[in-house]
């Protein structure tokens, strides 16, 4: 399903820490290891939360990170000073779509509202073959097993059109994403 070619992730997440600091050292190290891969990261745009986190491994890796933001939330979620490129829109729908248009495959991360809806507007687009990325989620600390297991009992009451597995893979570490991608693009 996903392209060989994965250049770039669009990465979701948090524009808070969380409660656990595994959250924290997770987006880190996952912003470093996609650097490490040659994977450029394209994001939110904010430089708090698990959302900065991500973009700060990145770049402290060597990686090329771009952000998209509207103007509406560069005050609120703080937007990255650093990034290789910025770019602000007009709204959150202006957002997504720039996002998912620069991206060969998305992460979701803990996160809140916000995290779930680009997670869903994400798989309603695989659904409707609107595109075909590769969508994984990071389920750490086991932070998305009521998601996922509520998501099973949506594909168990045939409610989807697909199995839960053809269009998300979850991983429980920033290696296990790692080892994913690499593989798809092998």
């Amino acid at each position: 399903m996903a392209s060989p070619d994965i250049r770039t992730v669009a990465v979701f997440c948090a524009s808070r820490t969380g409660s656990d600091p595994v959250h924290m050292a997770c987006a880190r190290s996952l912003g470093e290891g996609l650097a490490v891969a040659g994977i450029n990261v394209v994001y939110g745009g904010g430089g708090k939360g698990l959302m900065g986190a991500v973009a700060d491994g990145h770049l402290s890796a060597g990686g090329r990170v771009t952000g998209v933001i509207p103007s509406i939330l560069r005050d609120r979620e703080h937007q990255h000073q650093g990034l290789s490129e910025l770019i602000v829109t007009r709204d959150m729908h202006e957002r997504k779509r720039t996002i998912y248009e620069r991206c060969d495959a998305a992460i979701i991360m803990p996160g809140g509202f916000g995290t779930l809806d680009e997670l869903f507007e994400m798989l309603t687009w695989n659904q409707l073959s609107i595109h075909d990325k590769r969508i994984f989620i990071l389920n750490t600390g086991g932070f998305y097993n009521h998601l996922i297991a509520h998501l099973k009992h949506m594909e168990q009451e045939e409610f989807l059109y697909d199995r839960v597995t053809d269009r998300i893979c979850v991983c429980a570490s920033p290696a296990e994403i790692l080892t994913e991608l690499d593989r798809l693009r092998n």
